[in-house]
């Protein structure tokens, strides 16, 4: 079970779960990334030198591989008088659930994990109110991630074995997980970007694209213009990979930044109504994979959000 306290006297608290068998044959610092990816490499990797990571009772070295089953502790610094895993009762927009899993519609605004600055009110916190067992299970089911402000699908697994399936399907990168983007710019025809991605060497909250070789783990995005305005494109992306930012990254990487990205776009563009828009234009809006318990294979899209929608009839009446 994974557990976190956090007390008045407490500079830390301690984080502990078991590596899922779908991680065996990681290096222990990557099953970390995985495991925690609320908190960056780096600060794992801190972590880890500092001996606040403990495996099986043991002080663990971050190049050790795991071969799943191993409870690993990490003592992550907290802010006191917060409990990040705490049951809230919180409405989620729930489009698939069986005993199996969940499949999650999440609105723009809402924080999937908890982190720093967002220990409640997450989507974490609501999974645990609406299923209690998720408590029994690493992050409470979630396999992947989207941006506080991305909406759209992402799936959650109410079962051990369950997570265990979709992680490796994740790392077999059979799950199809297709994005509705909004860029700056002109996008004449369909391609690719396959650049790795890492933490940025400067600015350590963002990621960036990354020299082969060094920091970055690999990372491809293919993407499809479905309509052209006179000062933006709307694309259709479809992940191969899943790192942290990647379409938002990819896309400014090649000249053509979401609407409305606080990070990685453009403060001020030719058209004030796409400057306007108050967060990255980014829509989670296919999502397809084997189900794990059948072998079924499932599908579900999601219609774009109210404001991502009266954006583009705006764009279109010009």
């Amino acid at each position: 079970m994974m557990n976190t306290r956090r007390t008045d006297a407490a500079d830390y608290s301690p984080a502990t779960t078991a590596i899922p068998p779908g991680l065996a044959g990681l290096r222990l610092d990557a099953a970390l990334a995985r495991l925690f990816p609320e908190h960056s490499r780096s600060r794992l990797q801190a972590w880890l030198k500092a001996g606040r990571v403990v495996v099986d009772g043991r002080p663990a070295d971050a190049r050790r591989k795991v071969l799943g089953g191993e409870r690993v502790s990490v003592a992550a610094e907290s802010a006191p008088n917060e409990t990040a895993e705490r049951a809230e009762a919180i409405d989620l927009p729930i489009v698939f659930e069986d005993e199996h899993l969940l499949v999650i519609d999440k609105p723009a605004g809402m924080v999937v994990h908890p982190g720093s600055g967002n220990w409640s009110g997450t989507m974490m916190n609501a999974l645990l109110h609406h299923v209690a067992a998720l408590a029994e299970v690493p992050r409470a089911g979630i396999v992947h991630r989207l941006d506080k402000d991305t909406s759209g699908l992402l799936v959650v697994a109410k079962t051990l074995p369950a997570q265990t399936d979709l992680v490796r399907q994740l790392q077999a990168r059979s799950v199809r997980r297709h994005y509705l983007a909004l860029v700056h710019g002109g996008v004449a025809a369909g391609g690719s970007v396959d650049a790795p991605i890492g933490r940025h060497p400067v600015q350590r909250t963002r990621m960036a694209v990354v020299r082969r070789g060094g920091a970055g783990r690999d990372a491809r995005t293919h993407y499809t213009p479905r309509e052209r305005f006179a000062a933006a494109t709307l694309l259709e992306c479809r992940l191969e990979t899943g790192r942290t930012h990647q379409i938002r990254v990819h896309m400014a990487s090649v000249g053509h930044p979401l609407v409305g990205d606080p990070v990685y776009g453009k403060r001020k563009s030719v058209d004030a109504q796409l400057d306007a828009f108050p967060r990255q234009a980014l829509h989670a809006w296919r999502l397809a994979l084997t189900h794990p318990a059948s072998g079924a294979e499932m599908d579900w899209e999601s219609p774009l959000p109210a404001d991502f929608a009266a954006l583009l009839a705006a764009l279109r009446d010009g």
